[in-house]
């Protein structure tokens, strides 16, 4: 399930517009009503010309509103029924067509009247060619939109529908859910900032040679996308990644673990709570060269030392802010994790087996036990680290509150 149950009972209007892109919106419904989310879709007559309103109506298991003068679609005021109770509205893909409808009051067929009918937040994904897309009236009534709290989501760059390259691409699914569950999401943590570390270190041996880890960095990116979803000021620390860069978050870029220890220690005095996802070498070269080191003049042994243990020392100078860590083990997973929790005097720690299907190292899944200080225990199954950041999210915003009381 999405974003660790975020999207059950949600009540979401999915508006699709005339696009090729089009086809793309039954993905998000398959996502959306997998989460949960009661989906209900209205389209545009043009929209279904490139995907039969069966098609949703199959995915989103309810009529699709898309001419009220059917007879068949909604109730006698479709556009009003379809809008009642609504949490949210999304439009992907959105058209220059539709944005200017909206932006100018126009409410001339079933999606722009359920639209004009809204008493919840509205996210457009616009879709469209890259001369369209620059266009300047558009870009006035995207402006105008967005005083009026209208979000967007920027669409990709790349191949287009026309033949040519340029900005227009619908944005990604996934993308897009990310903005949707920033929108859905409590704001339970406005005036706190976490400090997330992410991502693996390098400790290099020579010029081209260094120890690391297959840590790709995706569960501190997600747990960085979810701190700031729910109104905190989030500082990334991250080590060498290939992620893009989390909307909204301070980013500060590391290489060594000694780099991220002193980056900690910056940011630290600010910082509310602090959540250790980063996988830290635990050992470094004793000696390095700035050049690189000819096989034939290398030592037969690397002589290793320990770096610094950076949760250690968090937890002897935590004051009161929240502490959290991660274990990724093979062995002893819990007695291991425990020993970690107490040793390092952590508020809660995340514990997950390396040697599961599906769990640790460059996985989009994971499954996890989260063991906080008084011994309470939250087992959570394989799901996307999107879902385990969410969960983890909300169990730390319960500590929040106890310490609060």
């Amino acid at each position: 399930m999405e974003q660790g149950g975020l999207l059950s009972g949600k009540r979401i209007l999915l508006g699709v517009s005339g696009s090729i892109a089009a086809y793309k919106a039954a993905d998000l419904l398959r996502r959306l009503t997998e989460g949960g989310a009661e989906v209900r879709v209205a389209m545009t007559r043009h929209a279904a010309k490139f995907v039969s309103s069966l098609t949703f109506e199959t995915l989103s298991h309810g009529p699709v509103l898309y001419d009220e003068f059917s007879g068949r679609d909604h109730g006698a005021i479709g556009h009003i029924e379809i809008t009642e109770g609504l949490d949210l509205a999304l439009v992907a893909p959105a058209t220059a067509n539709i944005i200017g409808k909206i932006a100018a009051g126009i409410a001339d067929d079933a999606l722009t009247s359920a639209l004009m009918a809204l008493e919840c937040p509205l996210l457009l994904a616009p879709a469209m060619n890259d001369r369209m897309y620059r266009n300047p009236v558009l870009q006035r009534n995207i402006a105008v939109l967005k005083e009026c709290g209208v979000r967007f989501i920027e669409p990709g760059i790349g191949s287009l529908a026309c033949g040519t390259m340029g900005q227009g691409r619908l944005a990604d699914t996934d993308l897009i859910l990310q903005e949707l569950f920033a929108l859905l999401a409590k704001k339970d943590l406005v005036g706190k900032t976490v400090l997330v570390t992410a991502g693996p270190t390098r400790e290099f041996i020579d010029a081209v040679r260094f120890i690391s880890n297959p840590s790709t960095g995706k569960m501190g990116y997600a747990l960085a996308t979810a701190a700031r979803d729910r109104g905190a000021e989030v500082i990334l620390i991250t080590g060498p990644t290939q992620l893009p860069s989390p909307r909204g978050v301070k980013m500060v870029s590391v290489v060594s673990a000694g780099d991220m220890h002193r980056a900690v220690k910056e940011h630290l005095d600010r910082s509310h709570i602090v959540i250790m996802a980063a996988a830290v070498s635990d050992f470094k070269p004793l000696q390095t060269s700035d050049r690189k080191i000819k096989k034939e003049d290398a030592a037969q042994t690397l002589q290793l030392a320990r770096t610094e243990d950076i949760l250690l020392e968090l937890g002897k100078t935590r004051g009161k802010r929240l502490l959290i860590g991660f274990a990724a083990e093979t062995d002893n997973i819990e007695q291991n994790a425990l020993k970690k929790l107490n040793d390092k005097n952590l508020d809660m720690i995340v514990v997950n087996d390396l040697l599961r299907s599906g769990s640790g190292f460059g996985s989009d899944t994971n499954a996890v036990t989260i063991i906080d200080r008084s011994g309470k225990r939250t087992e959570l199954p394989n799901m996307s680290k999107t879902a385990i950041a969410a969960s983890l999210m909300t169990a730390i915003s319960e500590l929040v509150k106890q310490q609060n009381s």
